[in-house]
């Protein structure tokens, strides 16, 4: 009996919980379209349409004084201001992106000068759920022009992707894993840096990008004669294939690249699904030499990617600057 009531009043919690979570996801997205609708009316009432007004700032001062008065809290200047530029930066209202956004993300991705960058935030944080914590971290770790970044490299010729879907949307280079906490320098560390990332999967698993799920650690793969142990697997459930992570905490080598391709060949043989596509391989390393990278299996490959890693994270300046120079030994080499 004891049992039974102990259901019931689960039951009742979680239809309650189901049903608070669809009230706020409801309430938020009505909130955001409606500080669309106010920063529309500001514009058309300070400015008629246009892109300056004189008296802009004293309206809105006003109307501050006025709606706080009227409803309280949120109705500050700097908030009021926010929608306006929320309006101006989306004169028709993306209704097929902001379904998941909080106005706290709003605000973070209307700051963005960049229209493709703030386009590509608003529609993947709505997508993927982010947070605003996680949002904030991705624009400061550069997610977009990391993607971005391996995109170019990919963008020559199509045979560097999967058949079935594009991989440039899911490789990063570099990857930002300043969440592990660990030192620049771990050179001959791996062990270190894998349990580093199993203990921050989560973490991990957001930088990787969307789709991963993981399988395991030193996932052995075994012939008849001889076992060999891959990092790290995942399933990436977009793009329909394994995923092996290979750790590398120096720079890439010939040795490295040898050993991936065997990897990615013998999943393909033993361990790929009927339904799968080809297995991808990633060799995450410290730094890599992009005449390596031309004159290896890598430039033909259309599994195998090499991409560095940080384990601090830069700024935007060494950031910029890291891609930069990325894209200018790619120019070189291919010239």
């Amino acid at each position: 009996m004891a049992s039974e009531v102990s259901k019931i009043y689960s039951d009742i919690a979680e239809l309650l919980n189901v049903a608070r979570a669809k009230a706020y996801h409801t309430v938020n997205s009505i909130m955001v379209e409606t500080y669309w609708k106010i920063g529309q009316r500001i514009v058309e009432e300070e400015q008629g349409g246009s892109s300056r007004a004189e008296y802009g700032t004293k309206l809105i001062e006003n109307l501050s004084k006025y709606l706080t008065d009227t409803f309280g809290k949120g109705f500050s200047e700097a908030n009021l201001q926010n929608m306006r530029k929320f309006y101006l930066t989306y004169p028709e209202f993306p209704t097929h992106c902001v379904g998941n956004l909080s106005w706290t993300n709003v605000r973070t991705i209307i700051r963005i000068d960049n229209k493709q960058e703030r386009d590509y935030y608003l529609k993947e944080s709505s997508a993927e759920n982010w947070t605003s914590r996680q949002l904030e971290r991705n624009i400061k770790s550069g997610y977009y022009h990391r993607l971005l970044s391996a995109q170019e490299k990919t963008n020559d010729t199509e045979k560097c992707l999967p058949t079935i879907i594009n991989t440039k949307e899911f490789i990063k280079d570099p990857y930002v894993l300043e969440f592990l906490d660990l030192p620049e320098n771990i050179e001959g560390k791996e062990s270190v840096l894998e349990s580093a990332l199993i203990n921050n999967l989560q973490k991990f698993l957001l930088e990787l990008g969307k789709g991963f799920l993981f399988v395991a650690r030193q996932f052995r793969i075994s012939t008849e004669t001889d076992h060999f142990y891959a990092d790290l697997v995942f399933y990436n459930y977009l793009l329909k294939c394994f995923v092996i992570i290979d750790l590398k905490t120096t720079k890439l080598s010939h040795a490295d690249i040898g050993q991936m391709d065997m990897y990615v060949r013998m999943f393909d043989k033993l361990k790929r699904g009927a339904d799968d596509n080809p297995t991808i391989g990633i060799i995450m390393c410290t730094d890599k030499s992009e005449t390596m990278v031309k004159y290896s299996v890598l430039q033909e490959s259309r599994q195998i990617f090499a991409s560095k890693y940080k384990t601090i994270l830069p700024t935007e300046e060494e950031l910029a600057d890291m891609i930069s120079k990325e894209n200018t030994k790619l120019l070189s080499d291919n010239s």
